[in-house]
């Protein structure tokens, strides 16, 4: 009988190690685009308690690596766009190395993976800004960190958006993939100076994009949980956009005689707020189909196996720009303040367990700012509401959003509490002429959350000219309920 208790025991040990290991290779993109930044050493604790072994950054921020060190985290760590015509100077990318990798390189130190060169520098909306300037960057980067001694277990890749691949009009299945005509070179000279080099390609791919630029998307074909009119590619069903998009990339690269390249995704999530399938209960249901087809290696149908993917992203960025929509600031499978969203098992288990928020977070008073009822001159209110909302985040207004159904009052104290939040509370920030005053009552309503911002050394004040886009969408929505 002891024996048999012993033998349940080491059982027990075993399923628990199993179960409370994620899916493997997965990793996560910390953004940081934020008013208040969670500090650096918090979120690293936080991926820790997690369990997440790899992270994608979008800069070499000096705070986030030193935050790294010792953490044995694997880190991509990158080049911003608008430094890739710096690093076509050779002697600019190793002195780039030299600083932000070499220097990170010792015992205990960052555990550096890859070296991401730019960021979706072929996107349409740059209209050709980088397509000179990117391969001569990899190059560069690349050949400094063989120099330097890395280049053995330090890969330069470029993270590319899928719309540098398609499949024709004529034959659109994933076998048809082929990259852009325009692109061509540029993308032929990068495959082939990455495979030289053991790189893997890079690419972020979207199922929800599929859906919100696309009326006529089939709805269910961005999730994984079936179809019922699947595509059917030389007799090989596709019952996902994030399998049929991927296949599509294997075939292009087939198409120029790299068809068993290394291939990693650099970003796939599901944000939960600005758009009407931009919500908690969809991004659920797409994690809980992707999840469990990372752990269980299941690949896709022209690349069964093993798929090196990082969740993007870790956390809600209120400074991002929503030109592409409102949805682009509510990306994390946490909130601003480092708190989960919704039962997630990484382990890909499915299993309803919160993910381990950040610890320790300290948070402004509870304070808010709102619509003083007492006004008497309202006719410069649209104009304060619009200022509040291009100083400071207002998405979670807009159609299908949380806030979507707040009457005329609260659609202003909504505004002017995300500015006066922003703002670190500041009572001259809580005014608008006289149209706001300041309360300790909170005032949210039903699912609109009315924000508490963190206390942190790492806020931002939002100035004008700061680069933060405003949506007309939600400015004339607020304007007609006002009028």
């Amino acid at each position: 009988m002891s024996t048999f208790r012993t033998l349940y025991s080491l059982f027990v040990l075993v399923m628990v190690g199993i179960w409370a290991k994620n899916a493997e290779g997965l990793g996560v993109n910390w953004g940081t685009q934020a008013s208040h930044r969670l500090p650096p050493k918090v979120v690293v604790q936080m991926l820790k308690d997690n369990g997440i072994t790899k992270v994608k950054l979008f800069d070499a921020d000096a705070s986030t690596m030193s935050a790294l060190a010792g953490s044995n985290i694997e880190v991509m760590v990158a080049i911003p766009n608008d430094q890739l015509e710096t690093m076509n100077d050779y002697d600019r990318a190793k002195s780039w190395v030299k600083k932000n990798v070499t220097v990170y390189m010792f015992n205990g130190g960052v555990n550096i993976k890859y070296v991401a060169v730019g960021n979706e520098p072929f996107l349409a909306s740059y209209n050709n800004s980088f397509i000179n300037t990117t391969f001569p960057a990899l190059r560069n980067i690349q050949n400094a960190l063989n120099d330097a001694g890395w280049g053995d277990s330090i890969k330069a890749t470029v993270p590319l958006n899928a719309d540098v691949y398609f499949s024709p009009e004529s034959n659109p299945v994933p076998s048809a993939g082929r990259f852009r005509e325009d692109i061509s070179g540029q993308m032929t000279q990068i495959v082939q100076f990455l495979n030289q080099n053991n790189a893997p390609f890079t690419v972020n791919i979207y199922p929800f994009l599929s859906l919100y630029l696309n009326a006529h998307f089939p709805f269910d074909y961005a999730f994984f949980d079936g179809v019922s009119n699947p595509i059917v590619d030389n007799g090989t069903p596709y019952i996902n956009v994030f399998d049929a998009n991927f296949d599509t990339l294997v075939s292009a690269l087939k198409a120029l005689g790299y068809g068993n390249m290394n291939i990693l995704v650099g970003e796939v999530g599901w944000p939960t707020e600005g758009d009407i399938n931009a919500n908690v209960g969809l991004a659920n249901r797409f994690y809980r189909g992707l999840l469990p087809r990372l752990a269980a290696n299941k690949g896709t149908p022209l690349r069964p196996g093993y798929i090196e993917v990082y969740l993007f992203g870790l956390l809600d960025e209120d400074q991002k720009s929503i030109a592409p929509g409102n949805f682009e600031r509510h990306w994390g499978i946490f909130r601003y303040d480092g708190q989960p969203k919704f039962p997630m098992d990484l382990s890909g288990q499915l299993q309803d367990k919160y993910l381990v928020g950040a610890q320790n977070v300290q948070y402004l008073p509870n304070k808010w700012c709102q619509f003083n009822p007492e006004a008497k001159d309202l006719s410069k209110l649209a104009d304060n509401i619009n200022y509040a909302c291009t100083f400071s985040d207002c998405t979670a207004l807009g159609y299908g959003s949380s806030c979507n159904g707040l009457d005329v009052n609260a659609n202003a104290s909504y505004a002017f509490n995300m500015y006066f939040q922003v703002q670190n509370q500041d009572e001259m920030s809580c005014n608008f002429q006289g149209l706001a005053r300041m309360t300790e009552q909170n005032i949210s309503q039903g699912t609109c959350n009315f924000t508490i911002q963190i206390k942190t050394s790492y806020s931002v004040k939002l100035l004008p000219m700061a680069g933060i886009y405003f949506s007309a969408t939600i400015l004339l929505l607020l304007v007609s309920i006002i009028v």
